[in-house]
């Protein structure tokens, strides 16, 4: 152990402490946070509302309002030639 100490130098044994902790503490928080939000769709579930939904609105508010523009085009583009009338 000392002699691992002594290659990196005291330093950089004590910056590779730093971020070694720094992380260790996000991702426990990390791990934390996760258990809420899965508290929260739980909550909701209960209220009758459908967390998948919920998740899909999360994931369409992150996206490019373009990009979300051309994925619902190419989505009725599709629907329409194939004939499968989803969206009607």
């Amino acid at each position: 152990m000392t002699e691992i100490k002594n290659e990196l130098g005291n330093k950089s044994h004590e910056k590779l402490k730093e971020y070694y902790e720094a992380i260790e503490r996000y991702e426990e928080e990390k791990k934390e946070i996760t258990e809420r939000v899965k508290e929260i769709y739980d909550a909701a579930k209960n209220d009758g509302f459908d967390s998948k939904i919920i998740k899909k609105l999360l994931k369409l508010s992150k996206e490019d309002k373009e990009k979300r523009q051309e994925e619902q085009y190419l989505l009725e583009t599709y629907n329409d030639s194939l004939q499968l009338n989803l969206f009607d």
